[in-house]
């Protein structure tokens, strides 16, 4: 089986060689990023994470120019609330599909629907899938408590993405822990239209990660991958509880992460230096329990074409 008999039905009607998407994540997913996952033959998406704007959607999105194929634009629930220019601003570059996650308030998708867009959100139970189909969401990704960065932590990715796929009418996307092959040919064949890809493609060269977090990811397992919410508290950004952040284990992890829900006025000002000195001994580094597989920094094609034809071949 070649790679291009790897597409499904929904990859094919984007016009993808490839039924890969990658996950839109913040500080990592941009345009440069999301033009090589297009030019690969998959779904480019660029991400816009906690920190979105306008300004710096602008910026991402130049590196698409002249890029033939689809890209995608993934936004937060409570970032386009605070930056209420930013989802017209997605719209109006015109990508094949946008995906806004983390809320509850699914009246976007209309928006997207009348300007010819494909809308997609990531749902993390049977029950966040109904709400989805509901208000005419058109492309789930099933999200498991495997991925990297934020997300409800309840369900593995497996058994969420086959009760999702037996009820849901649309494509579902495999997301959370798909790094290897071999996980990417048990997603397809558990009826996934698609893999979310996010750990296994971050330290690409092509990604925004500086070379201190992507000698981070080379040097994690596995059990590195912790999930907090230390970070986010201490940063004072408005995620909701129930969505924390997988990443790998650090130094102000082991300190802080206990004490997340009375986090003393030192472990803010750490934080705050740590940012300015650049010390990634201290800030995050977002990935999931794959990150084991993460063993050297490549050009985004190249991971897609080994991850894509070696599923090919065990299918």
């Amino acid at each position: 089986m070649s790679e291009s008999r790897l597409s499904t039905a929904w990859s094919r009607s984007l016009g993808l060689s490839l039924p890969v998407v990658n996950a839109p994540m913040g500080g990592v997913a941009g345009g440069r990023f999301a033009a090589a996952v297009t030019r690969a033959g998959g779904l480019g998406m660029v991400g816009m994470g906690g920190a979105g704007s306008v300004a710096a959607l602008a910026r991402e999105l130049a590196h698409l120019d002249g890029v033939p194929g689809p890209f995608g634009i993934g936004l937060v629930d409570w970032v386009i609330r605070k930056e209420p220019e930013l989802l017209p601003a997605a719209i109006a570059a015109g990508p094949a599909l946008i995906s806004v996650s983390f809320g509850t308030d699914l009246s976007w998708v209309a928006a997207l629907h009348e300007a010819g867009i494909l809308a997609a959100t990531q749902v993390f139970s049977v029950e966040d899938a109904h709400r989805a189909q509901d208000a005419g969401v058109d492309v789930l990704v099933a999200r498991g408590l495997e991925g990297g960065g934020h997300g409800a932590v309840e369900v593995p990715t497996l058994p969420l993405l086959e009760a999702i796929v037996a009820d849901a009418p649309v494509p579902v996307l495999a997301a959370g822990g798909i790094a290897t092959s071999r996980d990417l040919a048990v997603a397809l064949a558990a009826g996934a239209s698609g893999a979310w890809l996010g750990t296994c493609l971050a330290a690409c060269t092509e990604s925004l990660l500086s070379e201190p977090e992507r000698r981070a990811m080379l040097a994690a397992q596995a059990q590195d991958a912790v999930v907090t919410r230390v970070f986010d508290v201490a940063k004072g950004l408005p995620w909701p509880t129930h969505f924390p952040a997988r990443l790998l284990r650090n130094t102000f992890t082991e300190r802080w992460s206990e004490h997340t829900d009375d986090l003393p006025e030192q472990a803010r000002t750490e934080l705050r230096a740590a940012v300015e000195a650049g010390d990634h001994d201290i800030l995050p580094v977002y990935a999931g329990t794959g990150i084991g597989a993460v063993t050297e920094i490549r050009a985004v094609a190249e991971v897609l074409a080994e991850l894509c034809s070696g599923a090919a071949n065990l299918l």
